[in-house]
């Protein structure tokens, strides 16, 4: 028997041996075999898929993400516009409510300033006619001391009622 170069019996057995081999692997081996890849590779594609999704998704919630942030920007600038309109018109309004309080307080300042001399003038008025009064008495006591010019008085009285009437 020689290596290199086999008999035909062992040739004949080694095909037949080889040709049971392939058709029980090709009625049973092959088909499973195939059918675990296949269904590795459908999982491989179906995983693949999965995950391109998942990425679409991400990239979605990304830029949903984004535009978010841009809104409650837009928002916050909105809101601190606004607030800062109310401040100044709160404080517009405070200062015209200041100067209104100012204003009012200046003219009853002038109208108590305007009646307190109304009252002093009223009082040196009545203290002046008092003291007229008490002069004209003292004059008249001391000029109608004597009789005679009570008389003089009382007719210079009548004749200037007469010559009215």
């Amino acid at each position: 028997m020689n290596l290199i170069t086999p008999d035909s019996g062992l040739l004949f057995w080694m095909v037949l041996i080889f040709g049971i081999v392939f058709f029980i692997l090709a009625k049973w081996g092959f088909p499973a075999i195939t059918g675990m890849v296949d269904k590795r590779n459908a999982h491989i594609d179906e995983s693949l898929r999965l995950a391109e999704e998942a990425r679409v998704r991400m990239s979605k919630l990304a830029q949903e993400q984004e535009e978010l942030i841009a809104k409650t920007r837009q928002e916050q600038a909105r809101i601190l516009k606004d607030a800062a309109q109310a401040r100044s018109e709160i404080l517009a309004q405070a200062k015209e409510d200041a100067k209104a309080q100012t204003a009012d307080m200046v003219e009853k300042a002038r109208e108590q300033i305007e009646n307190e001399r109304e009252t002093a003038l009223r009082d040196i008025r009545r203290q002046v006619a008092l003291l007229s009064v008490d002069v004209a008495e003292k004059v008249l006591r001391e000029k109608l001391s004597n009789d005679q010019a009570q008389q003089a008085l009382i007719d210079r009285f009548v004749n200037e009622s007469r010559s009215n009437s």
